[in-house]
């Protein structure tokens, strides 16, 4: 049985633990270690480090520690100056997400009270929306959300983005991806938030070309997984 002792006495003389550790709290990374399916850490009362195995929970060994950090430490050529990329991209992944969560959407409850109909009626229309690729439809916390930006003042889809929502929905992206591609600077279009241009007669054209292409970037990835 190994104790709490024989534990923080293999982390002291490696000194690959706390030094790890300290980086990436530093780096504002620890919170996405879990997420990466990376081994995980704690501090105890004392400020020591607890290094887990991710799939049985059990101490890491010294030989394990610096396995991982070789692991975190691999992109770049400098490992002493290296960022673990991975969890930068979660971290980033994680803020879009949150920014998106704080932006108006809908429920189905929430969608039937602004067009004046049932839930039954509400969800029945999304679905069927969402099934010609219409309407963008997010899967959260085991519930549906409809990002609002879509939808007029009254909850029906907006015409002029349903050419643009087309290629993206029926390309299969990301739903998240497309959620932020229609709502932040895009850089295809100079820095214009697609959705808000798209409003635009002479700039419509620009950004169902933009969708299309970026449909077929998403595209490609998953045609080249097929055929292999």
């Amino acid at each position: 049985m190994v104790t709490m002792q024989d534990e923080q006495h293999a982390y002291d003389a490696a000194g690959t633990g706390p030094r790890l550790a300290a980086w990436l709290e530093e780096l504002g990374l620890a919170g996405q270690l879990a997420e990466a399916g990376l081994p995980t850490f704690e501090r105890d009362l004392g400020g020591a480090v607890h290094w887990r195995d991710p799939g049985t929970g059990a101490p890491l060994t010294p030989e394990q520690l610096a396995d991982l950090d070789r692991v975190l430490r691999q992109d770049g050529d400098d490992p002493a100056h290296a960022v673990p990329v991975t969890l930068v991209q979660l971290r980033r992944k994680a803020q879009v997400r949150a920014a998106l969560l704080a932006s108006p959407c809908h429920t189905y409850a929430s969608l039937a009270e602004v067009r004046g109909t049932s839930e039954n009626a509400a969800r029945f229309a999304v679905h069927k929306a969402a099934g010609r690729n219409a309407l963008l439809v997010v899967p959260h916390e085991g519930g549906t959300l409809v990002p609002a930006f879509q939808l007029t003042d009254a909850g029906e889809l907006r015409d002029e983005l349903a050419p643009v929502l087309e290629p993206l929905l029926a390309a299969r992206m990301d739903p998240w991806q497309v959620w932020a591609w229609l709502t932040q600077p895009a850089a295809l279009l100079g820095g214009a938030v697609p959705h808000e241009a798209v409003r635009d007669e002479e700039e419509a054209a620009i950004v169902r070309h933009a969708a299309v292409r970026l449909a077929e970037v998403s595209a490609a990835p998953q045609r080249g997984g097929a055929a292999g």
